[in-house]
């Protein structure tokens, strides 16, 4: 890596105008600044019109399907040795990209920061997934976040995957990878897959001293219940990419008893079916996003 890379900051964003303004500003005030700003803008007017003391291209393209082809706009144009791709609804530390370059070494293909406001579950929940979640469907970034107030100066730690709010990599291992485009809206899932589809071998952390807020802006998100988007993405990332082999299989399998168990769970709780139908519907969509045959759709939301 060259002693002094380049970093191209990606924020694709859509009717967030407030928030996008104060993600800009904490990007701004970094003491390590971006070499360039990409601005994938979807919203029906521009959102961001202020001139910055940085370089910008700006991309208004109310055409464009959803966060990944926005990302994928933005990795055609940009010049930086480390893609920087963020949220337009975060807010970052000052010293936030400079730890996260301070944390690459030869042989990291990405760095991510950690998200400081991200709680804990409840007790029912973290159960859940400390049983159920298993081998690939682990998601092992969330106990890092949970614990951002007692790691704050620890040294990066390894994990399997990154989030999309606060990711980067180095240009040369992803130039050439594209997010699918399979996935429009919110894209949820689109961070996983991508980091699944890097190359084996490759070697992600999350620094710890490179810190932000995730306001998670309500604008653009899904209300369904968790179990349909939870089974969409795992079906989804099952299909991709662990079909094969029996530990995989076997570890998908003890997944899909957990949301049998939480859907007959919350089904008796609601005296309606909808728990068991939003995880059927899930399952449906994870399936032909991952073979193409269908676009993102939002599910029922359970009232």
């Amino acid at each position: 890596m060259v002693d002094h890379p380049s970093v191209s900051a990606i924020i694709p964003t859509k009717n967030r105008v407030q928030n996008l303004e104060i993600t800009i500003e904490s990007l701004l005030r970094q003491t390590r600044l971006p070499d360039e700003l990409i601005l994938v803008d979807q919203s029906p007017e521009p959102s961001f019109t202020k001139p910055v003391s940085i370089p910008i291209h700006y991309i208004h393209d109310p055409g464009l399907s959803g966060l990944t082809a926005a990302r994928n706009a933005a990795m055609k144009v940009a010049s930086g040795d480390i893609w920087l791709f963020l949220d337009d609804d975060v807010v970052l530390e000052p010293t936030f990209l400079e730890e996260i370059l301070a944390a690459y070494r030869p042989g990291v293909t990405g760095i991510s920061g950690i998200i400081t406001n991200y709680k804990r579950p409840p007790l029912g929940r973290l159960l859940w997934e400390s049983i159920f979640m298993r081998g690939p469907f682990l998601d092992d970034r969330q106990r890092v976040y949970w614990n951002a107030a007692q790691i704050r100066d620890a040294a990066p730690i390894r994990v399997r995957q990154l989030t999309g709010a606060l990711m980067s990599f180095r240009a040369l291992a992803i130039r050439g990878l594209q997010f699918d485009m399979n996935l429009t809206g919110a894209c949820p899932g689109e961070d996983l897959d991508f980091c699944a589809s890097l190359p084996n071998g490759s070697i992600l952390l999350i620094s710890p001293k490179a810190r932000l807020l995730h306001k998670r802006s309500p604008e653009g998100r899904s209300s369904v219940h968790w179990l349909a988007l939870h089974a969409q993405v795992s079906y989804y990332l099952r299909e991709r990419h662990w079909r094969h082999g029996l530990r995989s299989n076997v570890y998908f399998f003890w997944l899909n008893v957990g949301y049998m168990l939480a859907a007959s769970l919350s089904s008796l709780k609601r005296v309606s079916p909808q728990p068991w139908r939003a995880w059927r519907d899930g399952l449906r969509k994870g399936a032909g996003l991952a073979k193409g045959n269908i676009q993102e759709t939002r599910a029922p939301v359970l009232r």
